[in-house]
């Protein structure tokens, strides 16, 4: 008869079972029990800790103790490791505790043994971590955010935890959250002329940041190339499934950097780099997401490509003479689509950087062209599926054509004395996490591969 007790040793995580351990060796393991098959002699169950992709399999000698097991329990399990008839371990259990029951028949949204369509998931945010696709790209998160962070230390860059609250609106687009308490009381306690009320808290108008990247740009003019990864806010009207109104950027900048192709080069290693280190640790993960996304398998053959470099009047010309190939109009002076980002990825047959684009379309950050004063040294980086996926530029270190310029903001002072007082040429971009998870993938909508999305209309939890 099975034992029904409390163990005290420490558990195995399933995900290093089979990197550590060997068969005949005595450990125990919690986790969830996702399905469980009664036979004759034995009962089977798979266990899942969220740990990995593969499922680990269970074998329970048949008792009347067994009959109250049943998926979603809970539980703690100690045996020996051993090889299953098909090749697999498994763990052939001495001693079990339930330290949970699950109830799963008593108003659970998710079947065991069904597959459930994105949409349906995302209206249950605090219980979708147990469904195998959204625990696949959190695991995938994790590995993409640890890649960016070895590669960048590899590469000497400092990371700087760079703020949510901010003062200044870095893209000039207006598409900000504006931050006051919600305490009218305390507004009042802490008013004083000439301050408005809404603003007496901080003395000045304060937003959820759009972008770390002038607080990154100060940090790198005392300590060389650094990066952040961290959230970013936008307030748009957009349902698009590659926009959010919180999401998190990877933004870099790089000191002594005065040649907008070697910018391009960088990000090309640093994608390639990071992209080849998650394949490798977590190629089970990423083939379950693109078979749930798409149906099949694919292949990043990008990897093994050279990225063209376009100019941005390349790429006009280029879209001007399949204009007829589009359903969006081509606006020249507004950019490109991402149906006409795609077009430029095809037509290259690979990822492509588009360069030097118009003044009149880029913040007033960033360097202009000294052979072409209406262009900018800015770049885009276009790519499979999710078309844009990163944007940088040169930073302009000219104090006196960064004052002049007509859409520099007030009461940023502060950047201009970065260049009074010893500046240097530098260069920067930044990556949204989540579009990169989204080429990894496959996976349509971007809602999908945030923990807990906020778009309009919609901010649970």
């Amino acid at each position: 008869m099975l034992l029904i007790k409390r163990l005290c040793c420490s558990f195995q995580r399933i995900n290093a079972i089979t990197k550590t351990r060997h068969p005949g060796d005595t450990l125990e393991v919690r986790g969830w029990i996702k399905n469980v098959r009664r036979l004759k002699n034995n009962v089977f169950f798979d266990i899942s800790d969220g740990s990995t992709m593969q499922k680990f399999q269970v074998v329970v000698p048949k008792s009347e103790q067994l009959k109250t097991i049943s998926a979603g329990n809970l539980v703690r399990v100690l045996g020996q490791l051993q090889v299953a008839p098909q090749g697999h371990y498994e763990l052939h259990a001495n001693s079990l505790e339930t330290i949970a029951e699950g109830n799963l028949n008593s108003g659970y949204p998710f079947s065991p043994k069904q597959q459930h369509n994105p949409e349906y998931i995302r209206e249950y945010l605090h219980l979708r971590s147990r469904t195998s696709c959204t625990a696949a790209i959190m695991r995938l998160r994790h590995k993409t955010q640890m890649a960016l962070h070895e590669f960048m230390d590899k590469h000497d860059f400092i990371h700087i935890n760079t703020p949510i609250l901010t003062t200044n609106d870095c893209e000039g687009a207006g598409e900000v959250f504006t931050v006051q308490p919600d305490s009218n009381e305390l507004l009042k306690q802490m008013s004083r002329p000439p301050v408005p009320l809404s603003q007496s808290y901080f003395d000045s108008k304060v937003y959820l940041t759009v972008s770390g990247q002038l607080h990154l740009e100060s940090m790198s003019y005392g300590l060389g190339n650094t990066y952040t990864i961290s959230p970013a806010f936008r307030a748009e009207n957009c349902k698009s499934p590659l926009h959010l109104s919180e999401f998190y950027m990877f933004e870099a900048e790089l000191v002594f950097i005065e040649n907008l192709e070697e910018l391009c080069r960088f990000i090309e290693k640093m994608i390639k780099s990071v992209t080849n280190d998650i394949l490798k640790s977590s190629e089970a993960d990423i083939q379950y997401c693109q078979k749930q996304a798409v149906g099949e398998n694919f292949n990043h053959q990008w990897l093994q490509d050279t990225w063209p470099i376009l100019s941005y009047n390349e790429a006009s010309d280029i879209i001007l003479r399949n204009k007829e190939k589009f359903e969006t109009a081509v606006k020249s002076n507004e950019g490109f689509s991402k149906e006409q980002e795609l077009f430029l990825v095809d037509y290259c047959k690979a990822p492509v950087f588009v360069v030097n684009w118009p003044a009149a379309q880029k913040p007033f950050y960033m360097k202009i062209s000294r052979e072409d004063p209406s262009k900018v040294y800015a770049l885009d980086l276009l790519m499979p599926v999710v078309a844009e996926l990163c944007g940088g530029s040169l930073r302009e270190c000219d104090v006196n054509r960064l004052q002049e310029h007509p859409n520099f903001p007030q009461g940023l002072e502060w950047y201009l004395e970065l260049r009074k007082f010893g500046g240097l040429p530098t260069g920067g971009f930044g990556m949204g996490v989540e579009r990169f998870l989204q080429l990894l993938t496959g996976v349509k909508n971007i809602r999908d591969v945030i923990p807990f999305p906020r778009y309009p209309h919609s901010c649970k939890m």
